[in-house]
């Protein structure tokens, strides 16, 4: 009996034992699980929120294009008075270049549009509204056929210039944040074409245009 009793007593002990392991690893596995639910959460939210930041960052360049796109077709319509109000020939030709690269840089941008899965809109672009305003003012403060005048157009040319340096080259830096390989590339087909045009406005101004305007 003393050795039944024994025995029964080890059973119920290694019983007991068995069910506070189950209940260790139980605990466990359940705080586990909630650690990977909470990781997974944690990663779904990240995951969420970089997509919304993305998507904020994609609306901000496509805003952006919108307003360079606007400035193009503006300086488009300001191009020809430009051309008809310089005096020295070579300058006339580069505006009337300028106006040519300009219609194929809104070409070039409505293709950008289209490979962004957009339709080509424009948004007022307040920068060049000033800066066109500006070269209309030269214009009108300064005498027809002079040399001060071209070189006021020039002045107003590469002001024009440098904002659209200025924009293309951040665009095509946006593009290639958002692995946008080709249109990072169109963007900088155009931020070739107007370094090209400004260095050439440089050349006619050092070469001519400020010495015969400071003669005046």
């Amino acid at each position: 009996m003393e050795t039944k009793s024994k025995k029964e007593t080890a059973l119920k002990k290694e019983e007991t034992k068995t069910k506070a392991e189950t209940k260790r690893k139980d605990v466990a596995e359940t705080k586990a699980d909630t650690k990977k639910a909470k990781e997974s959460k944690s990663a779904d939210t990240a995951d969420v929120k970089s997509k919304k930041q993305g998507s904020e960052f994609r609306d901000f360049f496509i805003d952006e294009l919108k307003d360079i796109l606007w400035a193009e077709k503006a300086l488009l319509k300001v191009l020809p008075k430009m051309r008809k109000a310089a005096t020295g020939k070579e300058l006339a030709s580069s505006f009337d270049a300028h106006l040519s690269e300009t219609e194929e840089q809104i070409s070039t941008l409505e293709q950008v549009f289209e490979m962004m899965g957009e339709k080509p809109k424009t948004k007022k672009c307040d920068a060049m509204e000033g800066l066109i305003s500006e070269t209309e003012s030269i214009i009108s403060d300064t005498e027809k056929g002079s040399a001060i005048r071209d070189a006021g157009l020039i002045l107003a040319a590469q002001k024009v210039e440098h904002y659209e340096i200025a924009t293309y080259g951040t665009l095509a830096a946006f593009a290639d944040a958002m692995q946008e390989t080709k249109v990072a590339k169109l963007l900088r087909s155009i931020l070739r074409d107007e370094k090209k045009s400004d260095k050439t406005l440089t050349v006619l101004a050092l070469e001519s245009v400020n010495e015969d305007a400071s003669e005046e």
